[in-house]
């Protein structure tokens, strides 16, 4: 079994930073692209960052420039380091890893997702 859990959500005045974590545990043999994506009330999840296990990144226009993706291979942990938020920009953010288990399956997991907040 796979777990993504994600950290370092949180209330944030517009401007601020929040820096989110997502640790991946479980029967992993290998993680091959990495993500962040969010979802806003009433609107559908979007993708906003993903990197590769090689280290290429991608970002949703909204947020280059202004939010950086990155990970640990070693730790299985991918982080966004997010800057100059914005109020529009609450949601609840998710990370998932493409990855292949210990039996070999390849599948998609996602963690539980975590609120983040921008608001005077």
């Amino acid at each position: 079994q796979v777990q993504l859990v994600e950290s370092g959500g949180g209330l944030v005045q517009p401007g601020g930073s929040l820096r989110l974590s997502c640790a991946a545990s479980g029967s992993i043999f290998s993680i091959y692209d990495m993500g962040w994506y969010r979802q806003a009330p009433g609107k559908q999840r979007e993708l906003v960052a993903g990197i590769t296990n090689g280290g290429n990144t991608n970002y949703a226009d909204s947020v280059k420039g202004r939010f950086t993706i990155s990970r640990d291979n070693a730790k299985n942990t991918v982080y966004l380091q997010m800057n100059s938020l914005k109020p529009e920009e609450t949601a609840v953010y998710y990370c998932n890893a493409d990855l292949a288990d210990v039996s070999g399956a390849r599948r998609v997991s996602w963690g539980q997702g975590i609120q983040g907040t921008v608001s005077s």
